[in-house]
């Protein structure tokens, strides 16, 4: 690789953003609606179209090997069996699945039945990602949730009657009025269905939202920072016993099960993106699209990409989201493939900040890899800062 890699790199991994849903969390500022059956129709008649799109933009007619698919919302499984096929035949026609591409669905527990996830199987899917978020009744009603705890066992018993093996569960930490009992119980919870991925992410109160709104008039009571930080800590101590491996700052996974498609967003790898507000990242420029369906939907029927912004990646700003982003994961960065990615060593260009976290133990360089030390994961976003703005 040399130092305009990520300009020339054909991506290998396509995101697909499904907007709907049957209501909006209270939590959520992610592109979803809620919508009726003939609108979600023609969102998948759209995509499909977007799918060309994409495909004669960056593959000039060539048929662009993907090594992993990722479906997310939203909730993907809104939508029915003939739209899923729908869509399939369409990545079919434009890609080609490489015989072990990891094709992941985000779906909420209770949304589907076994004949849906039956269809998902048949058309290549083999990963699902369920939202369980808490095991306590309480909590799900307070973050605006409309599953039950036992939904999720449920669905998990389903989705293995169809065939699905591997399921990751999402977890949140810091939810109004949560405590450690709840959060070791959820975790307790998903380690009885067997589960091999869990993802636990602390909650993040978005502008726009009803709980920025609550939050401003005093209404939303949070844990605080330290009692958020003691649940990552309990999660992360009791999966550490059963032989999970933390491999990504919020990401756990047994051997083997690590996310395939989350692994090329925090290695700094490009990816298709397709649907309404969706992010992708190709030759070197970072794209998203319009977050309105009128908006969307006018842009596929004029034949055009539904494009909002655009912006060109600097390689000083490749360098450093390498770092950020992969010093997220466990094993962190390594020196030889930011080499071979940016065409120069990371001390040349970061040495100063490397050296300073070395001597503070923020950072760890060992076997060729610079990482964070776990026990540090809760500042990991300090140790970010300190690559922001450096090659400028």
């Amino acid at each position: 690789m040399t130092d305009h890699v990520l300009k020339t790199l054909m991506p290998r991994s396509l995101y697909v953003h499904i907007p709907f849903c049957h209501s909006r969390c209270f939590y959520c500022d992610f592109t979803t609606f809620v919508v009726d059956t003939t609108v979600r129709e023609k969102y998948v008649d759209h995509l499909v179209k977007e799918l060309a799109l994409v495909a004669n933009t960056y593959t000039k007619g060539e048929r662009v090997v993907l090594d992993t698919v990722f479906f997310g919302g939203g909730t993907p499984t809104l939508l029915s069996a003939q739209q899923w096929q729908k869509i399939a035949f369409a990545i079919d026609t434009y890609f080609i699945r490489s015989t072990t591409c990891e094709w992941t669905v985000e779906a909420n527990p209770g949304s589907t039945d076994v004949s849906l996830y039956e269809t998902l199987r048949a058309i290549g899917v083999n990963r699902l990602s369920f939202g369980a978020q808490t095991f306590n009744e309480g909590l799900l009603q307070a973050i605006g949730r409309l599953h039950f705890a036992s939904d999720v066992k449920k669905s998990v018993d389903r989705a293995r009657q169809a065939g699905f093996e591997r399921i990751n569960l999402d977890l949140m930490l810091g939810l109004p009025d949560q405590t450690i009992d709840d959060a070791v119980f959820a975790v307790d919870e998903v380690l009885r269905m067997g589960i091999t991925h869990i993802s636990a992410y602390g909650l993040k109160i978005e502008a726009g939202t009803p709980f920025a709104k609550w939050q401003q008039q005093g209404l939303l009571r949070l844990p605080g920072e330290d009692l958020e930080v003691a649940m990552y800590e309990a999660v992360r101590s009791k999966l550490l016993t059963q032989e999970f491996v933390h491999y990504e700052i919020s990401n756990f996974a047994t051997a083997g099960e690590q996310a395939r498609h989350n692994l090329v967003y925090w290695k700094n790898l490009p990816y298709f993106a397709v649907g309404v507000g969706a992010h992708g990242y190709v030759f070197g420029e970072r794209y998203e699209n319009v977050r309105s369906l009128a908006q969307y939907e006018d842009y596929i029927d004029q034949e055009k990409r539904p494009i909002a912004t655009i912006e060109t990646v600097t390689k000083e700003e490749a360098m450093e989201d390498t770092m950020m982003l992969g010093l997220r994961l466990q094993q962190g960065v390594s020196m030889k493939d930011f080499q071979r990615m940016h065409g120069v060593p990371v001390r040349q260009v970061f040495g100063q900040q490397v050296d300073s976290l070395l001597a503070k133990g923020l950072l760890v360089q060992e076997n060729g890899q610079l990482r964070i030390p776990a026990k540090h994961y809760e500042i990991a976003n300090v140790i970010f800062e300190e690559f922001i703005g450096v090659c400028s």
